[in-house]
């Protein structure tokens, strides 16, 4: 704050040099042609020369305090939204948009609209006291630095209202044309799409022209009301350097009409960063079940809540437990890059650890793309599991960390991550073989625990566990439960596939 203070205190200073610049050498020149003594000119050179000096070392001035200002100012605010959105997260595009975006209109609207209406506020105020109060410069000040700003931000705020719902309507198709091209194409409707786009940006360059249309109009009156003043002074037989001054005066209350359309666009940036700044961080909700065992294992039918019980785990427990959970991130940079993110410290040789218990064969320097498209699903979970054995945290999560692969490989990649995991590991997945050893098993169904023991346990006892068992080791022509469950415990404990049914029947 003090910056600031300091800034518009030296950008004050500036003005009013200038100010006195443009009325002493007027003065001095209407006087030099009366051609009187040098020494009556002494002063009024020495003063010319001095402030012509004062006025662009203070215009220097101002601008290093007020950038130094902002800036530092705007590494704070940066700072404390990224802290508000790790604690309340929003959205990708809109997280993105309050970080980068919103944050940059503060910038804009320190140095472009508040340092210069504070600093044309305090000249007007000295140069109307100076004068007497003359009212043709008082009422070119208030018009000039008030009511004319005040209708261009009136203006401005209707235009980008109306603009409001083009603009994402506009967004909305980019997105659709972006993420649909392939659907669009195979069903014949990209060109009606791209079409569909056109109309709207058209529509929305024709609004822009009539905005920046009434922006100048109003621009070119205040500059109007600027002249019209010096006219009126001129008219009442008011001195040359008089008139002069008043131009060089009302110039500095000429740039709040654009400030003040500024504002108007960054107004709305200011509230959303309000409203991330001022909201609450949600209280994490606590998680279905306490993690007591060295082998948790979680099931159930598709949507019950699995996945949401490993991320109410992983927030209960910040920095102590994570893992390969299914909405994990892919950075848009190496191989290398997104596995060494668990633990930037771990040299190659670690590196080359993880890889192999996950069985990771993508080339370390390849560029993994956005959201790892250069990938396919089988490496992007092998990945996603090199990352979490590296970070090594007490609890691991893993919702279906072989996903993709087929069922040979997914087990003998489990059964080598669970045997590394030096601490607890939490299991979420839809084949019951690889829990048959587990310590502990949660089943979730439609958002609760309604079963929780070991296989032996919950085989025993009708309900979902024992059902889905019966149908993933049923083979054609009779059943070996037994005999599954022991080839099953055999993989997991001693690190031997065995050969699955070549026919898995659900019915």
């Amino acid at each position: 704050m003090r910056r600031v203070v300091l800034a518009v205190v030296v950008g004050v200073a500036a003005e009013l040099a200038g100010i006195g610049l443009v009325v002493t050498a007027v003065w001095l020149v209407m006087r030099a042609a009366e051609q009187p003594p040098m020494s009556a000119l002494t002063v009024a050179i020495v003063a010319v020369r001095t402030l012509a000096l004062a006025r662009g070392g203070l215009r220097y001035a101002e601008r290093l305090a007020g950038h130094g200002a902002v800036l530092r100012a705007v590494a704070e605010l940066r700072g404390r939204v990224y802290d508000a959105l790790v604690r309340r997260p929003l959205a990708g595009g809109d997280a993105l948009t309050r970080l980068v975006s919103d944050v940059d209109a503060v910038q804009d609207a320190v140095l472009r609209c508040l340092l210069p209406a504070c600093v044309a506020a305090l000249v007007g105020v000295v140069v109307v006291v100076a004068t007497g109060f003359a009212w043709p410069l008082t009422a070119g000040f208030l018009v000039v630095g008030l009511v004319v700003p005040l209708v261009a931000y009136l203006v401005a705020d209707r235009h980008l209202r109306a603009l409001a719902p083009l603009r994402a309507d506009l967004a909305d198709r980019a997105v659709v044309l972006r993420e649909g091209a392939a659907e669009l194409t195979a069903f014949g409707a990209a060109e009606r799409e791209l079409a569909k786009a056109g109309d709207v940006v058209d529509e929305l360059a024709a609004r822009e022209r009539r905005g920046s249309t009434g922006a100048a109009a109003l621009a070119g009156l205040a500059v109007a009301v600027q002249f019209g003043t010096a006219l009126v002074l001129l008219a009442h037989g008011g001195p040359a350097y008089v008139v002069l001054g008043a131009v060089a005066a009302l110039e500095v209350a000429v740039p709040l009409t654009t400030a003040a359309q500024r504002w108007a666009e960054a107004r709305g940036s200011l509230t959303r960063l309000r409203e991330v700044l001022a909201a609450r961080p949600e209280p994490p909700r606590p998680p279905l079940v306490e993690v007591t065992a060295r082998r948790t294992g979680v099931v159930g039918p598709s949507g019950a809540g699995k996945s949401t019980l490993l991320r109410a785990l992983a927030a209960a427990r910040p920095g102590r437990a994570s893992g390969a959970l299914a909405d994990a991130h892919v950075f848009h940079r190496t191989v290398r890059a997104n596995v060494q993110f668990a633990n930037p410290a771990a040299g190659q040789p670690e590196l080359d650890r993880v890889a192999r218990i996950a069985d990771l064969d993508v080339d370390w320097d390849t560029v993994v793309g956005e959201h790892g498209a250069e990938l396919s699903g089988g490496q992007r979970q092998r990945l996603l599991l090199a990352r979490a054995l590296l970070a090594d945290p007490e609890i691991l999560l893993l919702d279906e960390p072989v996903e993709g692969l087929s069922t040979r490989h997914g087990d003998e990649v489990l059964a080598s991550v669970l045997a590394a995991a030096r601490g607890a590991v939490v299991l979420v997945t839809h084949r019951l073989a690889p829990l048959v050893d587990f310590d502990d098993i949660v089943v979730v169904e439609d958002g609760r625990v309604t079963r929780r023991g070991t296989h032996a346990e919950l085989v025993a006892a009708p309900g979902y566990y024992r059902d889905r068992w019966t149908a993933e080791h049923r083979p054609v022509g009779g059943s070996r439960p037994a005999a599954d469950q022991a080839s099953a415990r055999s993989t997991f404990a001693g690190g031997r596939v065995p050969a699955m049914p070549a026919t898995i029947s659900t019915t």
